[in-house]
Formats: C-alpha cells, structure tokens, sequence
C-alpha cells in the first residue's frame, strides 16, 4: 500500500508538491517544514512524531 502524498499542509495550507520537504507522522498527517518545526515534530492530530516524508524518485527507468 503506497503512502497518500498529500498536496497540502494540513496546518497552514500551503501548497507541498511531490519532491518538496514535508513530514508525515504514522497516519500520514502531512505538514510543511516550518510548520513541523513550529510544532517541534510532534503531530497535532494523533501526538506521534513527524518525520521526513519520503521523495517519489525524479526518474524511474523501467528494466
């Protein structure tokens, strides 16, 4: 099961594209990088920790 790559911070609304910084927590709660900071990476939804939300790669070469 693929993460939801949410498109929007769900603290201040801006806008988190594919490729940007964001941090998830465990129910894939997504906040932008000034925000997670601001919250000293804890979620405010569920209290988990927020980390670093993984990248899609740039270039995907089909074997």
């Amino acid at each position: 099961m693929a993460l939801e790559m949410r498109k929007k911070c769900e603290s201040c609304n801006d806008s988190i594209d594919d490729n940007s910084l964001a941090f998830i927590c465990v129910y894939e709660c997504t906040f932008c990088a000034p925000c997670t900071e601001e919250m000293n990476h804890i979620c405010p939804n569920c209290g988990g920790e927020l980390v670093i939300r993984p990248r899609k790669p740039q270039n995907i070469c089909p074997l």
